[in-house]
């Protein structure tokens, strides 16, 4: 596939030529196409080649991506073919690129497959901040599961209270001789105390 521009600057003739391949695989049972090569020709002659990686699709579909480059900051799909040529000299980059080379109908492009990774930098800190607060959860509910509730067994047995006879007598109506003797004592009989088990 070749895009002939003609004399742009003092380059006389520019072509970019596209080599695309078409291979069947076995266990996608059908026909994917790959771009192989990418030439750059002025003055009718070949002055770089670029290697192409991991831009291949289904042969009915088509390939887009918004940066095939040279350049290692757009993850350098185009590498030089070789040290000795002039590919080290150019920096290729296209924007917003699709192409397709087989099974083209009425001069559109087929459903197009992305370049975009499943797993980009994005998806995957959030996939990590996900498992954190799922572990952050887990322990949690761990905590509260066995975390012992405060059983409280309240046990009150009336006690009697001796107190030695005072000089006061108001309360007459709670207090009951124990015995006849000149030290004389009494109980109260409503006092109580409580034993509180934990």
């Amino acid at each position: 596939l070749s895009l002939k521009f003609g004399d742009v600057g003092n380059l006389k003739g520019l072509v970019i030529r596209f080599l695309l391949t078409t291979s069947y695989y076995q266990l996608s049972v059908q026909n994917w196409f790959s771009l192989h090569r990418l030439q750059l020709l002025y003055n009718h002659s070949i002055q770089a080649t670029f290697n192409a990686t991991r831009i291949y699709a289904p042969a009915s579909y088509s390939y887009h991506c918004e940066h095939v480059s040279s350049l290692q900051r757009y993850d350098a799909l185009l590498i030089p073919s070789s040290a000795n040529d002039l590919s080290k000299l150019w920096e290729v980059t296209f924007t917003d690129f699709q192409i397709q080379g087989f099974n083209i109908q009425e001069g559109h492009f087929a459903y197009a497959k992305d370049c975009a990774s499943f797993f980009s930098p994005a998806i995957l800190m959030g996939l990590v901040m996900s498992l954190i607060l799922l572990l952050v959860l887990a322990y949690a509910l761990h905590m509260l599961i066995h975390l012992k509730s405060l059983d409280r067994h309240y046990e009150c047995k009336a006690s009697p209270a001796y107190f030695a006879q005072g000089k006061d007598n108001d309360i007459g109506d709670e207090k009951e001789p124990l015995r006849s003797s000149v030290n004389e004592s009494y109980e109260l009989r409503n006092q109580q105390f409580c034993k509180i088990y934990i």
